[in-house]
Parts: structure tokens; C-alpha cells; sequence
């Protein structure tokens, strides 16, 4: 094993980045965030759409095909009127609608700010490292969320 492969930074992801004149300037900086930014801009504007376009109305935002084919609720039906009810600031309605949605949106708040500390503080320039485990963890959780719903005792879960 040759000592330059020992060297390579993508091995050593949680190691602090050495900060050059550069990284530490308000550019380097700036530059560090972009991609964090283009996120938080991106949600942002989701977000406002939510709030201009009523999920609430029926067909506002589309038909669901699997609620179409089936006349079931899939596992992310209520997923939008959730947020637009986190927007508006009601967290019941909110898990009423669609409590996966509310737990998903937690996480994918926290990974979005542990990346943004991350950029912040210069100790990595990739994304927050999400294991397959937490990605499998999650999609069993859905899957298990859209069967639960389906079930007579549990139909408070549906939208």
C-alpha cells in the first residue's frame, strides 16, 4: 500500500479540513455555503407555494394514483397538507394529517442543519454522511406507516 492513497481526505471524512487564507475569508465562506443555501432557497420556495396553493383543496396539487387505483391512502397521502399545516403553524392538524410526514421533515431539518454547521465551521465540505441503514430504517418505517393506516383500529393514521 503506497503512502499517497493513505492520505486521501474522502477516507478520512470526519477529519477537520485545514483551513487555507482563503476557506477562513468571508468568500471562502460564502462559497462553502452554496450548496447548503441552494437547499434552504429551494425549500423556501416549496414552502411558499404550500402556502399560496392550498393542499387542502381537493385536486389543488393533483390526484394520488395510488388513492386512484386502489382507494387507499398511500403512505405519503397528507404528506402536503401536513406541511402547509406546519406552516400555518398547526402541529395537530398536522400529525393528523400525515404523522410520518412531520417525523420526515424533523429529520430532513436536522440533516439540513448539520450540514449547514458543517459548512460553517469548515470540518467537511460533503454532505452529512447518512448511512444506507438510517435510508433502509426509514423507508421500512414508511412502508409500515402506510400499513398501519390501513388497518380499522388505526384509521385515525389516515389522512
Amino acid at each position: 500500500m503506497s503512502h499517497s492513497s493513505c492520505t486521501d481526505r474522502s477516507v478520512y471524512a470526519h477529519v477537520p479540513a485545514a483551513r487555507s487564507g482563503a476557506e477562513a475569508s468571508p468568500t471562502g465562506r460564502l462559497r462553502r455555503l452554496a450548496g447548503p443555501g441552494a437547499v434552504g432557497l429551494t425549500a423556501t420556495g416549496l414552502a411558499v407555494a404550500l402556502v399560496l396553493r392550498d393542499p387542502h383543496v381537493s385536486g389543488s396539487w393533483g390526484y394520488c394514483p395510488f388513492l386512484l387505483l386502489t382507494g387507499h391512502p398511500c403512505p405519503g397521502c397528507g404528506g402536503l397538507r401536513a406541511t402547509n399545516d406546519l406552516l400555518h403553524g398547526d402541529l395537530s392538524a398536522a400529525l393528523s394529517a400525515n404523522a410520518y410526514a412531520v417525523l420526515s421533515l424533523v429529520l430532513l431539518g436536522a440533516l439540513w442543519a448539520v450540514w449547514v454547521v458543517r459548512r460553517v465551521r469548515a470540518t467537511t465540505t460533503a454532505l452529512p454522511l447518512v448511512s444506507s441503514r438510517l435510508g433502509l430504517w426509514w423507508l421500512a418505517g414508511l412502508c409500515l406507516f402506510g400499513l398501519l393506516r390501513l388497518l380499522p383500529g388505526l384509521s385515525v393514521l389516515q389522512p
